[in-house]
């Protein structure tokens, strides 16, 4: 643990199901929390303030490995089990169901919703990125140009373009959200595997190098690379990753129990917390995002079957 001047709280919740590998929590327009219990095929809706919890069977085998909110209330998961992606209605319990057109995309893996409403999604072992069009209900897809470089994390610029990890290589692609043509980025060291990245208001890319136990920053505009050690050292694997409270928060999870790093980019300088869970020796945190309102940090522990809030100066 890294001691530093910022204090945080948690707060958490457990799904009905046990075992479903509870994961990547998100907020909906409606304050409502919602995640994915990607072993069970159910995914939850949690009401923070009051606990109320209701669970929505997806299709068998979909094993959806994430979900996340569009700003119509649709809630949007990747059927990274059955080569789908799917829509929920949650006022009705509808789910409507998008088939990959190529059976080597098998495996949707992470998915952001655009303002336009088009969904984009990464396809690891298939090595692709895909586009939904929920009004045409057309899926469109792209095969990354580096082989095996298994796309992972997934945002959207601020500028319309898409920004992709890649897990299986040393690069970073971007997208035009049009045409989805693609353009590599490469970072140093061949041993260099990003799962998952964010976007900072300045505009450069915040990165986990999972790979090497470090975080990096990629400016698009100067193509300059720069990385930093993770306190728990190269084998703390960094995975989940946020921009948040002027900070980077990310978490080793290597490491037993997981660590919560924050990095703040002006001193450069680390503080972190062990990620509650109870008298057991777990972990993963796999993803984390912000609340819209970007007052709190949504977070889990999928082998506990936790979703959490984390909320800084909780005492201001």
């Amino acid at each position: 643990r890294v001691d530093g001047p910022v204090q945080i709280a948690f707060e958490s919740w457990s799904g009905p199901t046990r075992g479903q590998r509870a994961r990547d929590p998100v907020e909906a327009p409606d304050k409502s929390i919602w995640w994915t219990g990607q072993w069970a095929d159910v995914v939850t809706r949690l009401e923070p303030e009051t606990g109320a919890m209701r669970e929505y069977d997806l299709p068998s085998g979909a094993r959806a490995h994430t979900v996340t909110a569009a700003e119509d209330g649709m809630i949007w998961y990747t059927g990274n089990g059955n080569g789908t992606m799917g829509r929920l209605n949650p006022e009705t319990g509808e789910i409507t169901i998008y088939p990959m057109p190529d059976p080597a995309a098998g495996d949707p893996h992470s998915a952001i919703v655009a303002p336009d409403g088009r969904v984009y999604f990464t396809v690891q072992r298939g090595n692709r990125v895909g586009r939904v069009d929920p009004v045409s209900g057309t899926v469109d897809l792209v095969t990354m140009p580096v082989p095996g470089a298994r796309p992972y994390g997934i945002k959207q610029a601020n500028d319309g373009t898409i920004w992709v990890a890649a897990n299986g290589s040393n690069h970073l692609f971007s997208l035009d959200p049009e045409s989805l043509a693609v353009s590599s980025h490469e970072i140093p060291h061949t041993d260099s595997h990003i799962r998952r990245l964010d976007i900072a208001p300045d505009g450069t890319i915040w990165y986990v190098n999972s790979g090497r136990g470090r975080i990096g920053q990629f400016d698009p505009k100067s193509g300059a690379v720069r990385e930093w050690p993770s306190p728990s050292g190269s084998r703390s694997h960094p995975y989940a990753i946020a921009w948040f409270d002027n900070a980077l928060w990310y978490n080793e999870s290597g490491m037993r129990p997981d660590m919560l790093v924050r990095f703040d980019p002006v001193a450069e300088s680390f503080q972190s917390w062990p990620i509650p869970s109870g008298d057991i020796h777990a972990g993963i945190l796999r993803h984390m995002r912000v609340t819209r309102d970007g007052s709190a940090l949504l977070i889990h522990q999928s082998a506990t079957n936790t979703v959490m809030r984390v909320r800084v100066h909780p005492d201001s």
